[in-house]
């Protein structure tokens, strides 16, 4: 199959999720071809963007964010490409039916010409498969101006059916749900929201992000003698992942059990506030933020943490967690997980098994069952062994793009 991905930025290292698809379906032989806004982050890129040479199959569209040097350059664009698809070009101008007011983002003046561009001289695609809903709607509306061509399967990831229908309006996904061909989440709960919003039930799929377990050796925690309790989170530092509920809860357990450490993996716009917290709650030698790290330095922190902790909670701008992949990451390396009732991340924990559930919160309810889990490492292997297994059975990557692919090949046979 030749399949174009449709998504924001790309390589991202916070979407590993996304990479492990694209290079499942390279592996199988499928011809993949990446579209995106910009790259993500490029100081730090996971081996296997180098490994099946991505980049070089990765096309941006960045669009100016000043409209007189969007205009200026627009207008090159249409001078110098205009010849290859005349009457593409003149549809994505049609700023009457393609609008900020009726798309936002997507109908960006311009938007659809730049996006356009990089599209024009690629053959017809059997799959378009866009990730998180604003990418499926810019897709669904590039077919229709006649850029792209091929059969168009949105995914779901959490925040395009949670936080970005309220930025915008509760209609902003009308043109999707009636243009786009097929869909898929990764949670039955964000399924559920998205069929809320109006997308056909008969035509969403539950397909949860999967994870490459060849790459989390499984080796349940045990603690030396004398050594301390590691703590780990990976999360980017923003509102929704409740980092704060989790640092004022390792303080709690702090008063009673001084051999912990904490160590927090990612960044974001509430770095220097919690680094703040930190300082005042007098942890400053236990808790560690240390920014993003590569996907080999993660998985050496796996490998030496104990315990691994997400808080994550409803932002008060209604922005949600997905499925919070990184706790199914945790789970295949062994470590018992803590974290709260909030959206799809109880379909992915075995409570009480592979590790506990919480209210959004509840620092109190945290600092006791992290107690539990620090005073009892006895547990940790009986616990290990059965998020290992939940994992095998349930998000193996490779089982996962076996599904995506039969997937793909239901909606050509039904063509």
């Amino acid at each position: 199959m030749k399949i174009a991905v449709m998504l924001g930025k790309f390589p991202a290292l916070s979407e590993t999720y996304i990479l492990n698809q694209i290079t499942g379906l390279v592996s199988r032989g499928h011809e993949v071809d990446i579209y995106a806004d910009e790259p993500g982050e490029t100081s730090k890129v996971h081996p296997d963007v180098e490994k099946y040479n991505l980049l070089d199959k990765t096309r941006y569209a960045p669009l100016p964010a000043k409209k007189v040097l969007r205009t200026v350059k627009g207008a090159k664009i249409l001078l110098a490409h205009g010849y290859k698809s005349p009457m593409t070009l003149l549809r994505s101008l049609n700023l009457f039916k393609y609008n900020y007011f009726k798309h936002r983002d997507q109908g960006y003046f311009l938007r659809l010409l730049y996006s356009a561009i990089p599209l024009l001289d690629q053959p017809a695609y059997d799959i378009i498969h866009c990730h998180f809903a604003p990418y499926g709607l810019r897709g669904v509306l590039l077919r229709e101006i006649g850029a792209i061509q091929g059969k168009i399967i949105t995914t779901f990831h959490g925040f395009d059916v949670n936080l970005y229908p309220r930025q915008t309006h509760p209609n902003i996904y009308q043109d999707l749900f009636q243009k786009g061909d097929l869909y898929t989440a990764n949670t039955p709960y964000t399924a559920s929201k998205a069929v809320a919003l109006g997308c056909p039930p008969d035509k969403i799929f539950t397909l949860p992000m999967g994870i490459n377990l060849s790459h989390y050796r499984f080796r349940p925690p045990t603690l030396g003698q004398g050594e301390s309790v590691k703590i780990m989170t990976v999360a980017r530092l923003v509102e929704k992942k409740g980092i704060e509920y989790s640092i004022q809860a390792v303080a709690k357990v702090l008063e009673h059990h001084p051999n912990l450490e904490y160590q927090i993996v990612g960044d974001g716009p509430l770095r220097e506030p919690l680094k703040h917290l930190i300082g005042e709650l007098g942890i400053a030698e236990k808790v560690q933020i240390l920014g993003w790290k590569t996907q080999e330095e993660l998985i050496h922190l796996y490998d030496s943490s104990h315990i691994f902790l997400l808080s994550s909670v409803t932002a008060a701008d209604g922005d949600q967690e997905g499925q919070g992949l990184v706790l199914q990451e945790a789970q295949a390396r062994g470590l018992p997980v803590l974290s709260t009732l909030h959206n799809g991340i109880p379909e992915g924990i075995l409570e009480g098994k592979s590790g506990f559930l919480v209210p959004e919160r509840d620092v109190e309810a945290l600092a006791e069952k992290l107690s539990y889990l620090v005073e009892n490492p006895e547990v940790w292997p009986q616990m290990g062994k059965a998020g290992r297994t939940y994992m095998e059975e349930g998000y193996d990557i490779n089982k996962l793009n076996d599904r995506l692919v039969e997937i793909y090949q239901q909606l050509l046979g039904s063509s």
